[in-house]
């Protein structure tokens, strides 16, 4: 499938690396790119070769958030255009990141303001430039935020550096969004796509049903369910691993060398 304002590509080794392709305009997104964005998940969802996704922006920034053309058009459509334009188009990609199964790195190059920093929330580890910078920027216009930013911040940094977060707009350097959970790791402008492919490819190497598991089970951890209920999942993931060819064949690698 052709993108416009994506471009999509998967390795040999099974590495997707979804970029986001308006640089131009610092990959703000419009209703094109929201539409390829989604089919572009949706793709990767489906391809039993992909084992990690790299989320990233072409140029100079990640992503700066909404374009103002479209807020200009959403000013003047009615209330229910409105949901609709959130619920059935943008929000679509928060519900799309929560399906795959599969680690999605954030290589954060420049900018993450406003729904750009609210997307790269919703990857699992998130690598940023030196010169990176982040702010819930919906406030200084007056707005809420729209993409997710409310659900995913404070589990991120909890829920009052969240507030303060949002309610100031506050931009926060790269040295700060490391210190305070934002993002994993803070490397030189130049090597945070390399670092993030990088660390994509270890974890692709790494077997797919137990990283797959991994994931599943430490999200359903931080959905508020009992203690029971999850050691309940975890017996029942670990009894299907063992059959995995992976847990055969490390195992034998590991009584091979405890003979030596």
């Amino acid at each position: 499938m052709a993108f416009e304002c994506i471009n999509l590509s998967v390795d040999s080794d099974g590495v997707a690396l979804l970029e986001l392709n308006r640089p131009d305009r610092l990959n703000s997104f419009n209703r094109q790119m929201i539409a390829e964005w989604t089919q572009a998940l949706n793709q990767i969802a489906d391809d039993s070769h992909a084992r990690v996704m790299v989320l990233t922006g072409a140029g100079r920034a990640f992503c700066a958030g909404g374009d103002a053309a479209d807020m200009t058009v959403m000013q003047a459509a009615d209330n229910v255009e409105r949901k609709n334009y959130l619920w059935k188009e943008i929000q679509k990609i928060p519900l799309a990141m929560e399906r795959l199964e599969i680690p999605v790195i954030a290589a954060i190059n420049g900018t993450a303001r406003g729904a750009g920093l609210d997307m790269a929330l919703m990857c699992d580890i998130r690598l940023c430039a030196q010169s990176s910078t982040f702010a819930e920027s919906y406030i200084n216009m007056g707005l809420i935020s729209g993409d997710g930013g409310s659900w995913f911040l404070p589990r991120v940094v909890g829920a009052s550096r969240a507030l303060e977060m949002l309610w100031t707009g506050c931009v926060v350097d790269a040295v700060e969004a490391e210190r305070i959970g934002i993002v994993t790791r803070v490397v030189p402008d130049a090597e945070v796509r390399v670092e993030a492919m990088k660390l994509a490819h270890s974890l692709a190497a790494q077997p797919p049903q137990a990283v797959q598991m991994m994931k599943r089970a430490v999200y359903h951890g931080l959905s508020g369910g009992t203690l029971a209920s999850h050691l309940d999942m975890i017996s029942s993931h670990m009894a299907v691993v063992f059959d995995s060819p992976e847990f055969q064949q490390r195992l034998q690698n590991f009584l091979a060398q405890q003979k030596k």
